[in-house]
C-alpha cells in the first residue's frame, strides 16, 4: 500500500530483456534503502514492483508482460527518470490517499499551461475510468497523489504547485504523452457494493406473493 507522496526520483540504468519480460535496474541514490529487503514493494511511476535485488543506491525489479502491456513502462528507456515511493508503514503520516500501485489505465496529457507560479495540466482519461473521477477527489498519476480541480466528461484538470513539479517527473511531461492512472479505490468499492446490492435484488425470490404464501402478509 502507498500514499502517492513521492519520496525520490530514480533513473533507469538498464533494461534487461528476459524471455519476453524485462528486468529494470534503477539507480536511486536519494532513496533511503536502509530498511528495504528482498521482496519488498516499491511504487515505480505508480506501479507496484517487487525488489528482486538491491544495494545502497539501486534496486532491480522484474516487470511482467502484463504490466508492460498496461502501463507506460513499455515506453521507458535507459536514462528516464521515475517517481519512487516505498510501501507505507502503519506508523507513517498518511500524506496522500490510499494507493494500491495497480494501474487502471493510461491517461494522455492534453495541454500544459502556466497559472501564476503553478501549472494547469489537462488529461484525457479512458471512457471506462471517467466515472470514478470526481471534482476535488483524489487521483494517482504516475504514482503521484493529486487533487482533481475540474472535470469535463473524459478530461480532468490538475493544478501542480512548483514543489510537486520539482520533486517528481511532472516537469518532463509534454502534450500527447501517456502516463499511468490509478483511480480512487474507494470509488471502485462503492460501485461494487451498489452493483452487488442491485444484483441481489434481481436474484431474490422473495416478493409479495412469496410473503403472502408463507403467512407474512394478510
Amino acid at each position: 500500500m502507498f500514499t502517492g507522496i513521492i519520496e525520490a526520483l530514480g533513473i533507469i540504468k538498464s533494461i534487461e530483456k528476459r524471455s519476453g519480460d524485462v528486468r529494470l535496474h534503477i539507480a536511486c541514490s536519494s532513496l533511503d534503502m536502509a530498511d528495504v529487503h528482498l521482496g519488498d514493494s516499491i511504487a515505480v511511476n505508480g506501479i507496484c514492483l517487487t525488489v528482486v535485488e538491491f544495494g545502497s543506491d539501486y534496486f532491480c525489479a522484474d516487470v511482467s508482460t502484463e504490466t508492460l502491456s498496461l502501463t507506460s513502462l513499455a515506453k521507458c528507456k535507459q536514462g528516464d527518470k521515475l517517481n519512487l515511493e516505498k510501501a507505507m508503514l502503519a506508523t507513517n503520516r498518511f500524506g496522500g490517499h490510499i494507493v494500491s500501485g495497480h494501474v487502471d489505465g493510461l491517461a494522455e496529457v492534453v495541454s500544459i499551461s502556466p497559472s501564476a507560479r503553478a501549472v494547469n495540466i489537462w488529461l484525457k482519461v479512458p471512457n471506462e475510468l471517467a466515472r470514478y473521477i470526481a471534482h476535488k477527489g483524489s487521483i494517482t498519476v504516475d504514482g503521484i497523489s493529486l487533487t482533481v480541480n475540474e472535470v469535463q466528461q473524459q478530461q480532468l484538470r490538475l493544478t501542480i504547485i512548483p514543489h510537486t513539479a520539482e520533486q517528481t517527473t511532472i516537469s518532463q511531461w509534454a502534450p500527447g504523452q501517456k502516463i499511468n492512472l490509478e483511480v480512487d479505490v474507494i470509488a471502485r468499492y462503492v460501485e461494487r457494493l451498489i452493483g452487488y446490492a442491485e444484483e441481489s435484488k434481481k436474484e431474490s425470490n422473495i416478493n409479495t406473493a412469496f410473503l403472502a404464501q408463507h403467512g407474512f402478509l394478510k
